[in-house]
């Protein structure tokens, strides 16, 4: 009986050391040193400030950016209350909610239809891209507060459209914020622009 309550004892002391301690510094040690940035969550800085990160969503209302895919998380790309509506496609507030952006859409560019990324939310709520359908639905609207060409808009756009992983996996998707910070550069350098009054870390932020 001793010596099995030693060996319980011992076992219960070495995998705790072993996996508990060991391990996660082992493992935490390694990202910080292979995958520095992915382990610290993708954060872009500007000017020594953190303005978001490439993996989490955030808003932008401003007419001279590129604008996120809807967010039910929390207030709206709350990283601490990730989630969906559960709203079923029967229900009336959804119905309501995505009929009047549908029409605030194509108010804003009737030449198109509306991409559904644009009007719907995702399982997270906190998307940090968008399809290349909805990026260049917006491209009218971006070129002529920045008085730039359409076709300038979508160079930018495409530095920062991914393709399908591997060739096959997933679809091409467009980072929103990379392209907002890639206009507002281009609007610091004189190309045009308005300027980015707020950029902050995580949760929901307006650029207007």
């Amino acid at each position: 009986m001793k010596q099995n309550l030693k060996i319980a004892i011992l076992m219960t002391l070495v995998t705790t050391v072993l996996l508990g301690l060991i391990y996660p510094l082992v493992v935490t040690g390694l990202a910080q040193v292979l995958f520095h940035d992915k382990a610290n969550g993708q954060l872009i800085s500007r000017n020594g400030a953190v303005v978001g990160s490439r993996i989490i969503g955030q808003q932008f209302s401003g007419p001279g950016y590129l604008h996120s895919r809807p967010s039910a998380a929390g207030n709206g790309y709350d990283a601490q209350n990730s989630g969906g509506t559960n709203l079923g496609p029967t229900n009336q507030k959804l119905i309501d909610r995505v009929s009047t952006d549908v029409a605030r859409l194509h108010a804003e560019n009737p030449a198109q239809p509306v991409p559904i990324d644009l009007v719907t939310t995702s399982a997270s709520g906190l998307d940090p891209e968008i399809t290349p359908a909805a990026a260049e639905f917006q491209v009218p609207r971006i070129a002529r507060e920045r008085g730039m060409t359409p076709d300038q808009v979508r160079a930018v756009i495409r530095q920062y459209t991914d393709g399908r992983q591997l060739g096959f996996l997933g679809e091409p998707r467009v980072n929103v914020l990379e392209v907002n910070l890639a206009l507002e550069d281009g609007a610091r350098a004189g190309n045009a622009g308005v300027k980015l009054s707020a950029l902050a870390t995580g949760g929901s932020t307006t650029a207007k």
